[in-house]
């Protein structure tokens, strides 16, 4: 600063790629810093810099003249970029900068993937109708078609191919549901590995042609691998096939709280300085003068990390609804001795419940809402079951009405008080969330028989 006790300026220059802070000398020109900027951002032209209060500085003059003091926030404005406005009233001095440049063609919206979602549904419904019209010509149509629908959905062609991608496995599956169909009811779990086997390789396939659906593509390799390795291991060791769906149902249950510690992977040299883990404690108390000792994060690369992460949880959470309402009416219907019911029932029951508790503590609205809709499949599929044991009269009245009041309370509870979002209701859920989790996964030894078979052989 001309006249004054400092000779350099610690400034903090704000822009479209990223937030940059230098030290540059008092008598340093605007352009030479604008330069700088340029320099560390990557960027291939030069900007021109302005105040956060909107008035622009002149290249050719120097700071110190400029009246730019050491703390000031500067902000970097690219051609067609206009000046910041005016920080508004609590914003503590933070420049927003309006862009005028043209933006790219947008996303395709909410409407294609909802398409796409529908249509894969209703492949796995026709894989379903032509495995049980049986051996014929009407099977053999359904299955060109969905096979034929499977080539089409892998190439990498046209504005939706990335998403389209994405139901190249269920077209494939079905197809080999459809083929694979035997009517005995042991043979099930391996009909429905080999055909998950079948959309992984689909999978697969739309992945190597195509890397813009990575994480939807990912989800279907690993969930169609490990639902073919537990039903294959169960048929190699001779378990029943209840075993298959209580092994799937946990393992849906457990995906829910641990996919979101593997959803975001944030880079190292985003969190931590590498180059000062080098230095002992004395010198790291200097200012680093090389180029690596500036750390810039862009703005660009932590919205890429958001957004890979919700793709994740979005992809997981469709799993998990998929594997969670498959799997619940058919442990079920497969767990027919009376002790082993019972473990069913407690397993089915406490998987719903952990689903909807796990539901409440995700922010991204998609993944929440899926994982809300397999935890009321679980309940809904107990509650059939329960229903039709009771075999109608008075017991199905009773527990129809008991079930319309806790529906309609919970109704009210929503309009009126939204209690559960407190910090007291968020304890509590969390140690609910455990506890039927524990017993979702404690009853699994019930469920498959074990304790049936350990209490044969005992006594």
């Amino acid at each position: 600063m001309a006249g004054g006790t400092t000779d350099v300026l610690a400034l903090s220059v704000h822009g479209s790629a990223g937030v940059v802070d230098l030290v540059v000398p008092a008598e340093a020109v605007a352009r030479d810093v604008a330069a700088a900027y340029a320099e560390q951002a990557g960027l291939a032209a030069v900007p021109r810099l302005a105040r956060a209060t909107g008035a622009t500085l002149s290249d050719d003059v120097a700071l110190a003249d400029a009246g730019v003091d050491a703390g000031t926030v500067l902000v970097a404005l690219l051609p067609g970029e206009g000046a910041p406005t005016a920080p508004a009233a609590g914003g503590r001095g933070r420049a927003r900068v309006q862009t005028t440049a043209a933006h790219g063609p947008g996303e395709p919206g909410p409407l294609p993937v909802l398409w796409f979602g529908v249509s894969s549904a209703l492949a796995g419904l026709a894989g379903w109708l032509a495995a049980q019209a049986g051996p014929g010509d009407l099977r053999d149509a359904a299955v060109v078609l969905l096979a034929v629908a499977a080539v089409v959905a892998v190439l990498p062609v046209g504005r939706h191919a990335g998403r389209r991608a994405v139901t190249a496995p269920a077209f494939a599956g079905a197809a080999a549901f459809a083929v694979l169909w035997d009517p005995a009811p042991e043979r099930l779990p391996t009909v429905v590995g080999t055909a998950a086997l079948v959309a992984a390789v689909a999978a697969a396939v739309a992945r190597s042609l195509d890397r813009r659906s990575e994480e939807a593509l990912r989800t279907w390799m690993v969930v169609g691998g490990g639902v073919f390795v537990v039903s294959v291991l169960a048929a190699l060791a001779g378990f029943s096939e209840q075993v298959v769906w209580a092994t799937l149902l946990v393992a849906a249950v457990l995906a829910a709280r641990l996919v979101p510690g593997w959803a975001v992977d944030v880079p190292d040299q985003l969190l931590i300085d590498l180059e000062r883990l080098a230095v002992t404690a004395w010198s790291a108390r200097d200012r680093p003068t090389g180029r690596r000792g500036r750390t810039l994060v862009r703005p660009r690369a932590v919205a890429e990390v958001a957004a890979r992460g919700a793709r994740i949880i979005t992809a997981a959470s469709v799993a998990v609804l998929a594997v969670a309402a498959t799997s619940a009416p058919l442990l079920l219907a497969t767990a027919t001795v009376p002790l082993d019911r019972i473990g069913a029932r407690v397993l089915v029951g406490a998987a719903g419940a952990t689903l909807l508790l796990a539901a409440r503590s995700y922010r991204h609205v998609a993944a929440r809402r899926l994982l809300r809709t397999a935890g009321l499949a679980c309940e809904a599929a107990l509650l059939v079951h329960l229903l039709d044991e009771l075999g109608g009269g008075w017991g199905t009245t009773v527990a129809t009405a008991a079930i319309a009041v806790a529906v309609l309370l919970v109704v009210v509870a929503v309009a009126t008080g939204r209690g559960w979002r407190s910090a007291w209701w968020s304890r509590r859920a969390e140690v609910l969330e455990g506890v039927c989790g524990a017993f979702a996964v404690g009853s699994v030894v019930v469920a498959v028989g074990l304790f049936r078979a350990l209490w044969e052989r005992t006594f």
